[in-house]
């Protein structure tokens, strides 16, 4: 699929170089919106303006939903504004929330005066719910029917209004106050005895998200009940809207992208996978080098406070980075565990105990075989076996150390409702090393007298 991707670019390139304009419209027309917008990401050249206006305004405005924020924003700004209105016009509701989201303030507002009546209100209400929400995330173009509609009835509105909906699988089954009574879907509807009324074979129970709780609620609820979208409710079970499963898989991409930075110590720029230049690679990374700039700096100071035990056996230095280096890498692996079972809530409170002890243990185990080994080789190397059974026993203790912190860390921010990626690998890496380098010299000193 990727080659297939770069060969299309490529073939593009070719036939922007021919000015064959086209070509290029009649390929367009073929083409997935998806792919037009994986296209337009890879041209990097500014024609993906040019390319942007060779296509009509309902698979330009499909193609626009499949992009950046940042391209949005940049393709957006480039068309006239008699272009911009027909092209958001084709938007649907949710697509035009999210574009209006990452807009300045003067050019919502004039975007705003162009829309239809019906659709402004829609807008207008969305816009005011957080971004992170069940409701920031919404569509409200769905299917709903009263549920005292007759089967026949309920078939007509669903190709009356089913053309402009999100989706018509489910159909949602509400009283005369609108609020959400049942749900059914359009397979039930249309194999239904013609003489019943939608709320005779409707489902009441129905798993629905409050328009205030958190999008990885609604995410976790799709997921949960295996769900292709959920309904969306206010506080007195008013049907508000609908999260369809795209919806949830782009923020679940989101979300993971978003803890992954945060391990890796980045600074999160919300819908940016890649440093666009070398100064926002500086802005976005500095602060936790910083962070680990001091730490390093703490850890120097451990080496100092033991450099008299550094002097008389000099040997000890040359295994300082093989200590600190698998140390950190498994407080590393025990922290990606804990932060990922943390997000899909496999770690509990109920399990949590089991788990650090789990944990403890992995890394005991470990511990007890990379410093066995470690000992045989400096026993060998260095013709002492105090210098063995210091570095082993600096390896173990370690180890079982590091494996408990890297998965400690992550729940301790999780009690006190701070997010766990927070914990990052170059911060778990650090507090690792300066642990690691304390037990290291605190057992050389121990053994100092073996050891000269």
């Amino acid at each position: 699929m990727e080659s297939n991707g770069i060969n299309l670019t490529k073939s593009i390139k070719v036939l922007l170089k021919r000015g064959d304009t086209a070509q290029i419209k009649e390929l367009f027309l073929k083409l997935h919106p998806a792919d037009i917008a994986e296209v337009l990401e890879e041209i990097q050249n500014g024609s993906q303006k040019h390319l942007f206006k060779l296509m009509d305004y309902e698979k330009a405005a499909e193609v626009l939903d499949e992009l950046e924020p940042e391209m949005q924003l940049d393709i957006i700004n480039s068309l006239p504004e008699k272009e911009k209105e027909k092209v958001i016009r084709e938007m649907s509701v949710d697509e035009i929330v999210d574009l209006l989201q990452v807009l300045p303030e003067n050019k919502v507002e004039k975007i705003l005066e162009k829309l239809p009546i019906d659709d402004l209100e829609n807008i207008k209400g969305l816009l005011l719910l957080s971004h992170d929400s069940a409701g920031g995330i919404m569509t409200t173009e769905y299917v709903y029917i009263p549920q005292d509609t007759t089967i026949p009835e309920a078939i007509e509105m669903v190709r009356k209004f089913g053309r402009h909906a999100e989706t018509i699988y489910y159909l949602y089954i509400v009283d005369e106050n609108h609020k959400l009574v049942g749900v059914l879907s359009l397979r039930e509807l249309i194999s239904a005895q013609r003489d019943l009324l939608v709320k005779d074979i409707m489902h009441k129970k129905v798993v629905t998200v409050n328009v205030d709780d958190d999008q990885e609620i609604a995410v976790k609820t799709i997921n949960k009940y295996s769900l292709l979208a959920v309904p969306v409710i206010d506080a007195d079970g008013r049907l508000m809207g609908i999260i369809t499963v795209d919806d949830a898989l782009e923020v679940l991409r989101e979300e993971t992208t978003e803890d992954i930075h945060k391990m890796a110590g980045i600074a999160v720029e919300e819908d940016t996978l890649l440093i666009s230049s070398p100064i926002k690679a500086f802005q976005k990374r500095l602060p936790w080098l910083l962070v680990c700039l001091i730490g390093d700096l703490l850890a120097g100071n451990v080496i100092k406070g033991y450099s008299s035990t550094l002097e008389d056996v000099i040997a000890l230095a040359f295994f300082i980075p093989v200590l600190m280096a698998t140390g950190g890498n498994v407080g590393t692996q025990s922290l990606a565990l804990a932060v990922r079972g943390l997000a899909t809530e496999q770690l509990t409170q109920d399990n949590i105990i089991r788990n650090l002890i789990n944990e403890t243990l992995a890394g005991l185990i470990v511990g007890i075989f990379c410093g066995g080994l470690l000992a045989i080789i400096a026993l060998f190397w260095q013709g002492n076996p105090y210098i063995g059974i210091t570095i082993g026993a600096a390896m173990v203790i370690g180890l079982a150390l590091s494996a408990l912190i890297g998965m400690l860390i992550p729940i301790i921010l999780n009690l006190l409702h701070i997010d766990p990626a927070i914990a990052s690998g170059p911060l778990i890496t650090t507090v690792v090393d300066i642990i690691t380098l304390a037990i290291y010299f605190g057992t050389a000193t121990f053994f100092l007298k073996e050891l000269i």
